[in-house]
């Protein structure tokens, strides 16, 4: 019986602690409709219902409760002698996967993570760069990076990056001939670089903040690029204004091979965030690369 009921007991004990079948799923890394045929299924064997479903909620039933509170104790004890048992390993090991920006992957991931390779040989990460907000749950992904605010709900959160602003930018030779814009709204008169977004095929609008007041801008201009490292060169080149983050643009700016505009209008962006399911988060291996990618 046991054998058959364990990944149910599991499946049953994290959505009753979690509260909803979305945050439990998040958790363990598996997709909502399957964790509920999961659950189905133990229900079905034991012949007793064991989770109590609202359209909102779910909460354990009488006979569910009692099983929570003889079975949780004893998973966790499980599930602790077995990690015990992998940090005995002289050498952490695992392939893990991780999708994020371009601009996170250059300045977060692969600073961070080129000390600890060397240092472990056997952790072997495969970093997918890309703009739309990737179900990771689904496309099976160990973990992802993305701003604070693109977090997914009921995933385990740490941040990786500091805060940092948006920059409006363009060659000083682009900004004799055509003038600088004075407000968002005189960026509709510019050539300007486009950063095309695959989630629904829109072109990213250009968020701009003063005092209180949030403006977004739909630019037009003769180059739009899926990643965000062309955009830059482009406008140094002279092809029109650009919109990227201060630190990519700031040794342009030093070099005086861009000069930035609206600055007052620049908002700050919560940084980068790794998240990852809860089911991730006692592996050793693992541990090893979310405390590389969190150091300052």
């Amino acid at each position: 019986m046991l054998r058959e009921n364990m990944a149910g007991l599991v499946a049953f004990a994290t959505v009753a602690k979690a509260g909803t079948f979305t945050k439990a799923a998040a958790q363990l890394g598996v997709s909502q409709s399957a964790l509920s045929h999961t659950v189905r299924d133990l229900e079905k064997r034991l012949g007793i219902k064991v989770l109590a479903r609202t359209t909102r909620k779910v909460a354990p039933t009488v006979e569910g409760q009692r099983l929570l509170d003889r079975v949780v104790p004893m998973l966790e004890e499980l599930e602790g002698e077995l990690w015990s048992i992998i940090d005995t390993r002289d050498k952490p090991a695992g392939n893990f996967h991780i999708t994020t920006t371009d601009y996170a992957a250059n300045t977060i991931v692969w600073p961070k993570l080129r000390p600890v390779l060397n240092q472990y040989p056997d952790i072997h990460v495969e970093v997918v760069t890309e703009y739309q907000l990737t179900d990771i749950v689904e496309s099976q992904f160990d973990a992802g990076i993305r701003l604070g605010e693109q977090v997914s709900e009921g995933m385990i959160a740490v941040r990786v990056g500091p805060d940092f602003a948006m920059r409006a930018v363009a060659s000083p030779d682009y900004f004799q001939a055509h003038g600088k814009p004075q407000t968002p709204q005189e960026l509709t008169q510019h050539q300007c670089i486009n950063l095309r977004l695959p989630t629904h095929g829109g072109l990213y609008a250009w968020e701009f903040e003063k005092e209180g007041r949030e403006i977004r801008v739909r630019v037009q201009g003769q180059l739009t690029f899926n990643t965000i490292e062309p955009i830059l060169t482009a406008a140094i080149d002279g092809y029109g204004i650009c919109y990227v983050p201060d630190g990519l643009a700031a040794d342009a700016i030093a070099a005086g091979k861009l000069e930035a505009v609206l600055e007052a209008w620049s908002p700050p962006f919560t940084g980068y965030f790794l998240y990852y399911p809860h089911r991730r988060q006692s592996s050793p291996a693992f541990s090893i690369l979310v405390n590389a990618l969190s150091q300052t």
